[in-house]
């Protein structure tokens, strides 16, 4: 059997899971306004580990989250994925943010954009059949009241951005899912153990997350 520790910090939801078999057998999580990773991530790496009543040597590997999403929250969960994987010497799977958002949403039909808050009216998104397979790359772009206007089908809007976006995405096939939120660890179970069953790894040493833009420091007026 394949045990494989995913983690996902890209957004305000420090969230961990155990997966056999691609199946999530156990999940701790939590999201505050405040980013809590640095102090939540590695209690909750444990105590999925014993809930799960194995050891860390049982893994087969760890999957991380890639981004695109906050800079602070991704190093932190890259650096804890890495710092595992060279102790336990198994390999690293990179999990694209976006489509773990996306794979929230049950459909049969239409089309899927995750969005993640970039700050003012910019996000970061990606276009999803209801397959998962990706129809439109990821982007970071500023919504307005023309976007996605190119679009037919009946839109499915997820993520942490959904009040700011609403104001101007209007369309009638405009369908806005609230309660999916943030990217959880317990739906990359299925994504990494695909992965894993190909060989789809990242080098440990030298994978960084895919932060889309670069990070940005301002300087105090004071």
């Amino acid at each position: 059997m394949t045990y494989i520790l995913n983690i996902e910090t890209a957004t305000k939801n420090c969230s961990v899971a155990i997966a056999k078999d691609g199946i999530t057998i156990h999940c701790k999580e939590i999201a505050e306004e405040g980013y809590s990773h640095a102090e939540r991530l590695h209690v909750f790496i444990e105590e999925v580990i014993a809930e799960a009543g194995i050891n860390l040597k049982d893994l087969s590997a760890i999957a991380v989250s890639q981004g695109p999403g906050s800079y602070t929250g991704l190093r932190i969960g890259v650096s804890a994925a890495k710092g595992l994987c060279y102790a336990l010497d198994i390999p690293l799977i990179a999990i694209d943010t976006l489509k773990t958002l996306a794979s929230q949403v049950i459909v049969k039909e239409g089309l899927i954009i995750p969005m993640i808050d970039a700050r003012r009216m910019e996000v970061y998104s990606a276009i999803f059949t209801p397959n998962f397979e990706i129809k439109r790359t990821i982007l970071a772009e500023v919504i307005t009241e023309d976007s996605f206007n190119d679009l037919e089908e009946t839109i499915y809007f997820v993520g942490d951005c959904s009040e700011k976006c609403k104001t101007v995405l209007t369309k009638d096939n405009f369908i806005f899912l609230d309660e999916i939120k943030y990217p959880s660890a317990k739906e990359m179970s299925l994504l990494s153990f695909e992965k894993y069953k190909i060989s789809d790894t990242v080098d440990v040493a030298y994978f960084e997350p895919y932060y889309l833009k670069d990070f940005m420091i301002t300087t105090s007026k004071k």
